[in-house]
């Protein structure tokens, strides 16, 4: 397994992680499985041409889960842990000689309680041989 840190620069953001996952996926057919050990982080893959769709997505969780709501955890996150929920800490993509996403398609780290540093884990799952 393979890891790696990525450092967010606000609250909510979406940081693009496509070139740190693509330096860990070998040659060959599989998959790659990411993993954020995180209980406030999240990923997920989307649009990556446009960074309006990224401010888009940030913007559409604050109203999805708002700061302001009234929460019972006292740390004054539960709307970053809701969001985390909701979105999910792991992502299986793909792989032939490299990442099969769409043409649009970026891998992103979702920071929901930043800014902080992060850390994201990658397991390339070998394919069958198919001969």
């Amino acid at each position: 397994m393979a890891s790696f840190r990525v450092r967010s620069g606000s609250r909510r953001e979406l940081v693009d992680i496509t070139r740190q996952v693509s330096a860990h996926i070998p040659s060959g057919e599989g998959a790659v499985l990411l993993w954020v050990p995180h209980t406030t982080a999240a990923l997920t893959v989307n649009e990556g041409f446009d960074p309006d769709v990224a401010l888009d997505i940030a913007d559409a969780l604050e109203r999805i889960s708002p700061r302001e709501a009234s929460h019972r955890h006292a740390e004054g996150n539960s709307d970053a842990h809701v969001l985390a929920t909701v979105i999910g800490p792991d992502l299986l993509i793909p792989c032939r000689d490299g990442l099969r996403l769409g043409r649009w398609q970026r891998v992103f780290l979702v920071e929901l309680d930043g800014p902080r540093e992060r850390t994201v884990r990658a397991s390339f799952l070998p394919g069958g041989d198919r001969s």
